[in-house]
């Protein structure tokens, strides 16, 4: 495998400092969904945790370099799931934690963050503007910028994933992993780990059609930005691509693949329907993209990452005809 700025020793590092609430999260077959998208699929949960996605993995390892350091103050910009990660993970450890979000991200997701304990800052923009406001707070503070995916820890925190997916899918026949892809701290991170330790294995990353920045930027090998974006997976809807990202990307990823609107909702329905899972859109990008190329993954064994389950109720119940 080509280098990546990844490290397997840090990555192995990384699972003695983040809590264990976080590791070790479910893997197991659904065999429920099995007849309907008509290939083995196991589920890696990512959900039963106190913040209620991966992030927290990341989020403790920064947290516990930042708890032995002289500064102990941090900001970052969220969608909502790195924003809560990080609060909760700075809070026991008395960090001073500044998260600035978009004033249109889902209400459960800033709430949640407020009640960790984390100074929330709204921008009236999107993501990217968020990212903007973050930096120039950290600038003038003088304080540390997480920025996910660019910042290693956030990659490094999310591979532990796959060394916990590793032992199955080395039992596996033709094996593919879905990946959600927004920044790309998941993908690359999970991404590296899979193929230096079981590189038969095919990683795939999907992306709503409406927000393809990244994916577009994989084909093309390439920065390609957008100017907006339009989708309700809201946890991976990026438009500026990070090079560094990219390129690690372009090493450890098979394909990357868009998905439409419809077929995320018709994952949200599948998971609650048939594995009792609430989920937010962003988590049911593995099954739109099984749902939207069957004939691809027919006979083989899935893996995919269920990434989150922070999501508004109201909008949920309309997704899924509650």
């Amino acid at each position: 495998m080509q280098a990546t700025r990844l490290d397997m020793d840090r990555i192995r590092a990384a699972r003695e400092v983040v809590d264990p609430v976080f590791l070790d999260s479910p893997l197991y077959r659904c065999e429920a969904l099995e007849p309907v998208l008509g290939c083995a699929i196991d589920i890696k949960l990512e959900t039963a945790n106190p913040v209620r996605s991966f992030k927290g993995r990341g989020t403790e390892v920064v947290a516990s370099q930042l708890a032995g350091s002289d500064s102990r103050a941090v900001v970052c910009a969220s969608a909502g799931n790195l924003g809560q990660a990080l609060a909760w993970s700075g809070r026991d450890r008395g960090l001073d934690v500044t998260v600035v979000a978009s004033r249109f991200a889902t209400t459960a997701k800033l709430d949640r963050i407020r009640a960790l304990g984390a100074k929330l800052e709204l921008v009236d923009g999107d993501h990217e503007l968020a990212r903007e406001r973050a930096a120039a707070i950290a600038r003038y503070d003088g304080i540390r910028l997480l920025e996910d995916s660019l910042d290693l820890e956030t990659c490094e925190g999310a591979a532990t994933i796959a060394l916990e997916l590793v032992p199955r899918i080395q039992l596996s026949d033709r094996p593919v992993v879905l990946i959600a892809l927004g920044g790309g701290a998941l993908a690359t991170g999970v991404g590296y780990v899979l193929k230096a330790l079981t590189p038969a294995v095919e990683v795939i990353c999907v992306q709503p059609l409406g927000a393809p920045a990244l994916t577009r930027s994989w084909h093309q090998r390439r920065v390609v930005t957008t100017d907006t974006t339009d989708t309700i997976a809201d946890g991976v809807a990026g438009r500026i691509p990070i090079p560094e990202v990219l390129d690690d990307l372009l090493v450890v990823a098979d394909d990357a693949v868009l998905v439409q609107e419809a077929s995320i909702v018709t994952g949200l329905r599948l998971l609650l329907d048939h594995a009792g899972l609430v989920v937010e859109p962003s988590a049911a990008l593995g099954l739109a993209a099984v749902l939207e190329d069957r004939d691809r993954f027919a006979g083989r064994q899935v893996f995919t990452i269920v990434c989150g389950s922070n999501v508004d109720q109201d909008k949920y119940r309309r997704w899924v005809g509650l």
